[in-house]
């Protein structure tokens, strides 16, 4: 905890902050190891505060480390607080309400509205975090392995999700509450993989079609990602054409991490495969993102990306084709950066038919 409120620290100072405030439950957890209700203050010389209600006191001090825990009353009283222990300092804060900023700038007019610090130290992994990422993406696999015997000509989207949800949950892994989205798993059969975000349906999977199945889930606090598509019984030649182009575009992507590429170049590896095929306009989304408190964190595997991979970093490389009212074909690991990448998802990427 103290080598990331260092780091923090050596962000803010770049942008010519010495105290760092942070609303955000994420960013609260990354600074203090608690997860809740609170505003996080670290100021220069390390010293960090959490301001809770009463209601989260006792969760405050159990979960926190090192952390002085100060009670004020919901809502402004927390504001209130804060800002007697701020005023005289170079702040920067990751809020992001609108009339809570007016609130503080009216005490605090310099302060400054940025969540850069937070994102620019988060993307780099210390190693507990790249130990409960390697532990989540297992727990993934293990449920690719229910996929591979659980999925059935018959079978509802949302019956397959209940199964694989309550596996998550036995072992820790719960919905990482993305805004994007009403379902905690993306499950879609058919013409509903052809939506890379299709909604959980009641449909019923049926004879001769793709299952895309794309696990989001938290662990500890951590989210890893990772997506296979099975086929139920004999597809179409068109279908198994596509699942073997996205196969190797993804192993070209995979070949591609190490430290010092430009993100942009693992994107072009895989769609310039796909392209290479004339399937290229099938190819409808980024090539991955960053993984970590959130689902899409820095940084992003696109074309339009002008970040330099670094050790450490954990990413998604996901290449995948989708034809409308047909079907759609995503493969998807987690990884972490390193001379040798650690691909951390083992569930293999051949086709597997159920």
């Amino acid at each position: 905890m103290k080598q990331r409120r260092n780091n923090l620290l050596k962000f803010a100072k770049k942008i010519n902050c010495d105290t760092l405030v942070t609303f955000e439950p994420e960013n609260l957890f990354y600074m203090t190891g608690f997860w809740g209700e609170a505003i996080g203050l670290l100021e220069k010389n390390g010293k960090t505060t959490i301001i809770t209600p009463e209601l989260e006191v006792g969760r405050a001090r159990k979960e926190s480390e090192d952390c002085d825990v100060i009670t004020a009353e919901r809502g402004t009283g927390l504001v209130s607080s804060l800002v007697n222990r701020i005023k005289e300092k170079r702040v920067c804060t990751d809020c992001q309400n609108y009339s809570v900023m007016t609130s503080l700038k009216k005490s605090i007019p310099k302060i400054k509205s940025s969540a850069d610090p937070f994102y620019n130290s988060r993307i780099i992994k210390d190693e507990k975090e790249i130990m409960i990422l390697k532990k989540a993406s297992k727990i993934i696999d293990e449920m690719f392995e229910i996929c591979s015997n659980k999925i059935k000509v018959g079978q509802k989207e949302s019956e397959l999700q209940a199964i694989l949800m309550s596996y998550a949950i036995n072992h820790q892994m719960f919905d990482t509450r993305y805004k994007s989205t009403l379902n905690p798993l993306i499950i879609a059969g058919g013409p509903n993989g052809a939506l890379p975000h299709a909604q959980v349906t009641d449909r019923k999977f049926k004879k001769g079609e793709l299952v895309v199945v794309d696990l989001t889930l938290r662990y500890k606090g951590y989210v890893s990602d990772a997506t296979r598509t099975f086929a139920l019984g004999n597809i179409s030649p068109l279908a198994n054409q596509a699942y073997e182009i996205v196969k190797a575009s993804q192993k070209l992507g995979l070949k591609t991490v190490k430290p010092n590429v430009d993100c942009k170049e693992v994107d072009f590896a895989c769609r310039k495969y796909i392209e290479d095929q004339n399937f290229g306009k099938y190819f409808i989304h980024s090539t991955g993102h960053g993984i970590g408190l959130e689902v899409h964190e820095l940084p992003t595997i696109s074309y339009r990306s002008d970040t330099k991979l670094e050790k450490n970093m954990a990413i998604t490389v996901e290449p995948g084709i989708y034809i409308e009212n047909k079907f759609g074909i995503r493969i998807e690991d987690s990884l972490i950066v390193k001379d040798k990448p650690i691909v951390m998802h083992k569930f293999t990427k051949d086709l597997v038919t159920v």
